[in-house]
């Protein structure tokens, strides 16, 4: 556990791909913030989204990170929407202990219509449908699913939502994505995304100073926050929602320095950082199996040539079987 001082001379940074846990004693708040470049760098590159689409993924993708790597024990989360809108689903997954994937599927027509009105904000791509975050500590235990309405509010304040109603802990998100524009080294024009997040949530040690009026996201008796004398949460949740979206994504401010900027006064520490890789699950085995459940019916229909062929749309790898390797169990 590092505590960071206005100097970070000597402060080893964490850098991209990297979640960074942190604690504001102060405030009774604890968190994660991480920026996101190479890893979700390569997620966005193989699938080649069109923009708005892409930000939604990388939003996705930073919540994701930030909620999964909280996890103790082995087991997966999924964060996945279901919705009526022109991206009608994303998935983002984490792996314990460090592994991302993701994708989308949009329809091409409505997202142009989208384009063309100017509605490519997240809540606008998402239409009305469903936020759910599953937890899977695999095979011999039952998956926990939290599911939150999608109704017109962006990722941040949905995640805000799901915590207030699944934890019952006052909890603030903020997410950044951010397009890069410059030249390889040599020389070419070149396209790169980033991303940013943080999330903080208040864990005072005394129970009774978490006021049921801001569980709920509501006011207190007189009509302010009421979490304690120097209502600590509220000054906390003014901080994180003061953060700037090119603070979240910019590496010349970096994680340590934007946790310093917002709470050196009451005193932040943070602690060793935990490194997240894009990486799919999907293999040559699984998905033998996958199709070795189907119907010879559909084996056949699916055959070329006597091949078998199945792209992960994940990682967007594909695998061919020989229609003999894949007969029904």
């Amino acid at each position: 556990m590092t505590e960071v001082d206005p100097g970070l001379g000597q402060f080893d940074f964490a850098g991209d791909d990297h979640v960074v846990p942190f604690q504001v004693e102060g405030l009774d708040v604890r968190g994660r913030a991480v920026q996101l470049g190479p890893m979700l760098d390569a997620i966005l590159e193989r699938h080649n989204y069109p923009l708005p689409v892409a930000r939604l993924v990388a939003e996705t993708v930073v919540l994701t990170v930030l909620l999964g790597t909280s996890l103790k024990f082995e087991g997966k989360l999924i964060v996945q929407t279901k919705s009526n809108g022109p991206v009608d689903l994303v998935v983002a997954d984490f792996s314990t202990p460090d592994r991302v994937r993701a994708y989308a599927r949009y329809d091409e027509e409505a997202l142009s219509r989208a384009q063309e009105n100017g509605l490519t904000k997240p809540e606008h791509l998402l239409g009305e449908g469903i936020l759910a975050f599953t937890i899977d500590q695999g095979a011999h235990t039952q998956r926990y699913q939290g599911i939150v309405p999608l109704d017109g509010a962006s990722l941040e304040e949905i995640a805000g939502v799901y915590f207030r109603q699944s934890e019952q802990i006052p909890t603030k998100v903020r997410l950044g994505v951010a397009e890069l524009l410059d030249r390889d080294e040599n020389g070419q024009p070149r396209h790169r995304w980033r991303a940013g997040g943080m999330v903080a949530q208040f864990l005072p040690e005394a129970p009774e100073r978490m006021r049921q009026a801001d569980l709920h996201g509501g006011d207190g008796d007189n009509g302010e926050h009421a979490i304690g004398v120097d209502d600590l949460w509220g000054e906390a949740s003014v901080m994180v929602q003061s953060i700037d979206a090119d603070e979240l994504t910019d590496p010349t401010v970096g994680t340590e320095r934007l946790l310093y900027r917002l709470f050196h006064e009451r005193g932040v520490k943070v602690y060793p950082p935990q490194a997240v890789y894009d990486k799919c699950s999907c293999s040559r085995e699984k998905l033998r199996d996958v199709l070795a459940s189907l119907s010879q019916e559909d084996l056949d229909h699916a055959a070329q040539d006597g091949m078998v062929s199945v792209t992960c749309e994940f990682c967007s790898t594909t695998y061919r079987f020989e229609a003999t390797e894949v007969k029904p169990q």
